[in-house]
């Protein structure tokens, strides 16, 4: 069984009410509903966690070590452009993560172009909406079972 853990950080409760202009109407419950449907009679298991508080999330990650998880995808939000404490603790973990985004963060304003959690992530998704979701999960099912 390959356990992936999906950080979802601020804001991100708000999607499909929250600029739809940017992020679509699809709801985070939409979301993960999607993305448990991707997995079902599978051998991938998914824990779905979000927070507006950096700090949960630093705790979550620092959990994920401890408790089987083989690998993360995080969706970081705003944080992606401002926390090294979160990168931080994603080098710790030494657990492959996948940095994902809904819209992309590349042709957007300029300071959304610096991602910390870039330098210590095996790859990043970023612009194709929810579907990034599915991508990111098959890509870090194929990173840590190279199958």
């Amino acid at each position: 069984m390959t356990r992936i853990l999906i950080i979802n950080g601020p804001n991100l409760n708000l999607l499909g009410k929250r600029q739809p202009e940017v992020y679509g109407h699809t709801t985070l419950s939409d979301i993960e509903t999607m993305c448990q449907e991707k997995v079902a009679n599978s051998d991938v298991s998914l824990t779905f966690f979000q927070s507006n508080h950096e700090g949960a999330i630093i705790d979550t990650i620092h959990a994920a070590m401890e408790n089987g998880t083989d690998g993360i995808i995080i969706n970081a939000g705003a944080y992606t452009h401002t926390s090294v404490a979160i990168m931080d603790a994603v080098a710790s973990v030494s657990l492959p993560t996948i940095e994902l985004h809904l819209s992309n963060i590349h042709a957007r304003e300029e300071f959304r172009h610096t991602s910390y959690l870039a330098r210590v992530a095996v790859g990043q998704i970023c612009g194709f909406g929810a579907y990034g979701y599915i991508c990111a999960i098959d890509a870090l099912r194929h990173h840590v079972t190279k199958t």
